[in-house]
């Protein structure tokens, strides 16, 4: 998205391989994890909205400076993964195109925040201004290809040491209409590759991340038909943004149609049905992510959703309002769920806005949650594929229950004869441990979130993420 959520046109931390732990952690020069191995490890993100990406800097567009106490709440709240869209353009030299030493250090200290709890961090190149963005031309390729690599050279090597956690996206919402222009953008992926990659260290193998035609799922399922080359094997992602339009972000009913204010099966109005969903609920959106499953996730592709969301009506009242915010939750339930269904990492748009909430979850200022029913939501869809997400699991004849998940005040672990049992953060820390004969009760103190349960039984060990409403 882009500077304004109102219009259309705005514009693990803990991984288990096998039975070890993945933590993060900075060194020159590793192998980092696969493209695929990342992807397992996300969860669900969260974007720093309409901040480091704001035409006049940090604070222009009405949020304040962001601060570790904002990242520690989003982390406390169950996201792993924190996506930074960043201007670069308009802090840069124009002749030399030398990013501002200054900004450069404070992005630098922003993603430090999110490293220092053991976050997944996107950082990207967005609108700023348009200049890639709107650019996707045959007159503006050598000029824009100039400045992608020119960029991408400079923010690589600024974190070139740090270690699989942080990824990097080659752009934001590049316009691309047809094939023409996709052959224009796939030269801005190409340039944006062959930087990060020369850089050395790290950066041989760090997970990128490549848009697709204006994220737009339909039009990158019809255009997108090649990737550009890496010369790292299985290090690339895929990008798309979802936004029902008359649900999520239209503000005015209009003659060829009327906004969406209800949402998902059993949540459609009787007294208001002119604002019901014509299209874009569950069926549709396991179709429109069943198409990126197929052209890319089951090819070796993971894929973001690097922005979703849905403004919040406030506008309505009484019965109508309920209704609205009960289907708004459903959705995001839903579209967390269907996307890992997919094998997609679902990152949601918070926009910011103290006092202005439509989009937004957490109040800039203090960290303090101000949606608890949309965080809830998004947890509980993204831990919801399937009963028990399973993370690593040997020696299936295991008699096993854990439940419920998501469990709200208590989570019931029950297993035939004696058993180990280890609770985790998603940082790798342990939470607690023992031992019981065939059940035992967790969870009662536990904050809302997600967490990892490893539960061992003679030979027998399994692992999988529960979630605490």
């Amino acid at each position: 998205m882009k500077k304004h959520f109102y219009t259309h046109f705005f514009k693990r931390s803990f991984l288990l391989v096998g039975l070890g732990l993945f933590f993060a952690f900075s060194t020159y020069g590793q192998t980092l994890p696969t493209a695929a191995v990342t992807a397992k490890a996300m969860t669900i993100g969260w974007n720093i909205g309409n901040t480091l990406e704001a035409i006049g800097g940090e604070t222009a567009w009405g949020n304040p400076l962001v601060t570790q106490k904002l990242i520690d709440s989003v982390k406390a709240a169950g996201f792993n993964t924190i996506r930074i869209p960043v201007a670069w353009d308009i802090h840069a030299n124009q002749t030399t195109n030398v990013i501002d030493a200054t900004w450069m250090a404070r992005v630098k200290q922003v993603v430090d925040y999110c490293i220092n709890r053991n976050l997944y961090v996107i950082i990207n190149i967005h609108w700023d201004n348009g200049w890639l963005e709107n650019n996707c031309t045959a007159e503006k390729q050598v000029a824009v290809n100039a400045k992608q690599k020119t960029y991408w050279t400079q923010i690589a090597n600024t974190f070139k040491a740090y270690d699989g956690h942080v990824l990097f996206a080659s752009a934001n919402e590049p316009n691309v209409e047809d094939a023409t222009q996709m052959t224009v953008l796939l030269s801005y992926h190409q340039t944006f590759i062959n930087a990060v990659r020369a850089t050395g260290g790290n950066n041989t193998s760090r997970t990128l991340i490549i848009q697709g035609p204006s994220t737009d799922i339909d039009k990158t399922n019809t255009l997108m038909n090649t990737m550009p080359t890496d010369p790292t094997a299985n290090r690339l992602m895929v990008e798309i943004h979802y936004y029902p339009y008359q649900f999520s972000l239209m503000t005015a009913d209009a003659d060829w149609g009327k906004m969406f204010y209800y949402w998902g099966s059993g949540n459609h109005s009787t007294t208001d049905a002119a604002h019901n969903p014509t299209w874009g609920e569950e069926a549709d959106t396991d179709a429109f992510f069943q198409k990126m499953k197929a052209k890319f996730v089951d090819k070796g592709y993971p894929v973001v959703i690097g922005e979703f969301g849905a403004m919040k009506r406030t506008t309505l009242t009484g019965a109508n309002l309920a209704l609205h915010i009960k289907s708004r939750e459903a959705y995001y339930t839903y579209v967390a769920k269907s996307a890992v269904c997919h094998g997609m990492i679902p990152v949601y748009w918070d926009a910011g806005f103290i006092g202005d909430n439509s989009f937004t979850l957490f109040n800039r200022n203090t960290g303090a949650m101000v949606d608890k029913g949309a965080v809830q939501a998004l947890v509980k869809g993204v831990n919801n594929c399937g009963v028990v997400t399973a993370i690593e699991e040997t020696h299936e004849k295991q008699e096993l229950s854990i439940y419920p998940n998501p469990f709200n005040q208590q989570l019931n672990i029950t297993c035939k004869g004696a058993f180990k049992y280890t609770v985790f953060n998603l940082d790798g820390s342990e939470l607690e441990s023992g031992g019981a004969t065939e059940s035992t009760i967790l969870g009662k103190n536990y904050a809302t979130g997600i967490y990892i349960v490893k539960i061992q039984q003679s030979e027998t060990t399994k692992v999988m993420r529960v979630v605490k409403e």
